[in-house]
């Protein structure tokens, strides 16, 4: 028997209006803004949180010697639209290079890690 169940992960970034709406455009769905937390509403009920953090410093990826924190592993259908298209809303390539594989690394605006995946 489970203790809990997941309600929402939360993103740490300068500005979670921007935030957020970056993820709107690439996931869907409505941006609830509450001020300093922002909540995104996806499609078939999951959710995104993104909240305010002074001083917030980006993880970074790939570094041996320090944390990336967390990533998300997005699926997408069309691995070269779903790539011209975050990049379009401001995503930076950090490991994209290699075309073989079934996944990308990208980070988004503020910086967190992300992967576009092939579905």
């Amino acid at each position: 028997m489970a203790l809990a169940k997941l309600g929402v992960v939360v993103l740490d970034c300068p500005d979670p209006r921007a935030l957020a709406g970056f993820y709107a455009e690439v996931l869907g769905g409505t941006v609830e803004d509450q001020g300093d937390w922002v909540d995104l509403k996806l499609p078939g009920g999951q959710a995104l949180a993104f909240q305010e953090a002074p001083g917030f410093v980006p993880p970074q990826w790939p570094a041996p010697d320090a944390s990336q924190q967390f990533h998300l592993d997005l699926v997408v259908e069309d691995m070269d639209a779903a790539e011209k298209g975050v990049l379009e809303l401001g995503a930076k390539a950090l490991d994209a290079e290699d075309r073989s594989r079934t996944w990308r690394v990208y980070a988004d605006p503020a910086g967190h890690p992300f992967c576009l995946c092939a579905g």
